[in-house]
């Protein structure tokens, strides 16, 4: 499984290609491009300028990826319990991104977790394969997702709504304010190019959304991932020297995690 980091970067003589603010489709629909294998009409910009300028509309693509997983929900409700439309909810989830993330998930604990020097858990990220923590890792946060999302009852709606925006928000969070491990590569590339204001702009977005559909739990949640991705962050900072794309799929699925639970509650 390839880090999404490792994707070669565009470059010019004097440096990375900067993103075109005229050109290509709207930064929202280069955002569900990146993060979903929904078939969107039109042709995508070259994948450097048109993911860097829809990083700061990563919240709105989680909100409608939750969107999209609100009729698996009902559906398989009418048919069975809370358990088996958890079920459903969650392949849906893995399907819709293509496992993206939890492919970053394993990546990552694969490395972190080794006693190895940092230049070798850089080559680990690299790796396709995957090793028993990564395993472990994954199969922990599938279980996770699944029991907090039954046990959320009749607010499993608000749930599925909340938990993929606050899991996007992370990761505009960590390019915003932690550095890159590598000097090169998709993530570094981001990094180059995202604006500080696109951390305000997706916060403002993800409260919003937080707002109208739950303001006490959501607020809560929003503020339990900024606390544990900061510490998250700064351990995976500590340990590689930076973050990579990988680092920021896993932390947006352990933020989802967290929101799960919290709308458990």
């Amino acid at each position: 499984m390839q880090d999404e980091a490792d994707r070669p970067e565009a470059t010019s003589q004097d440096g990375p290609v900067l993103p075109s603010a005229a050109a290509g489709p709207h930064p929202l629909i280069e955002a569900l491009r990146f993060l979903t294998l929904l078939p969107l009409p039109g042709r995508s910009a070259a994948p450097e300028s048109g993911i860097a300028r829809s990083l700061a509309w990563f919240p709105v693509a989680g909100l409608l990826i939750g969107l999209l997983l609100l009729p698996v929900g009902w559906l398989a409700g009418l048919a069975w319990d809370a358990g088996v439309r958890a079920a459903c909810i969650i392949v849906a989830w893995g399907m819709i991104t293509a496992g993206m993330h939890l492919d970053g998930l394993g990546d990552t604990f694969d490395a972190v977790m080794s006693w190895r020097a940092r230049e070798r858990k850089l080559e680990i990220l690299r790796d396709s394969r995957i090793g028993t923590m990564g395993l472990l890792a994954i199969g922990a946060v599938l279980l996770l997702k699944f029991a907090w999302l039954q046990a959320s009852g009749d607010a499993w709606w608000r749930a599925v709504l909340l938990a993929p925006v606050w899991g996007r928000w992370s990761q505009i969070y960590g390019l915003c304010r932690f550095p890159s491990a590598r000097a090169e590569g998709l993530g570094h590339t981001f990094q180059q190019q995202i604006e500080q204001r696109s951390l305000f702009r997706a916060t403002l977005a993800a409260l919003l959304v937080t707002l109208l559909l739950g303001p006490i739990q959501g607020l809560v949640a929003g503020l339990l991932v900024w606390g544990i991705a900061a510490l998250l962050y700064r351990w995976w900072v500590r340990d590689l020297g930076g973050l990579t794309g990988d680092t920021y799929g896993a932390l947006c699925e352990i933020s989802e995690v967290i929101v799960l639970a919290v709308i458990a509650l």
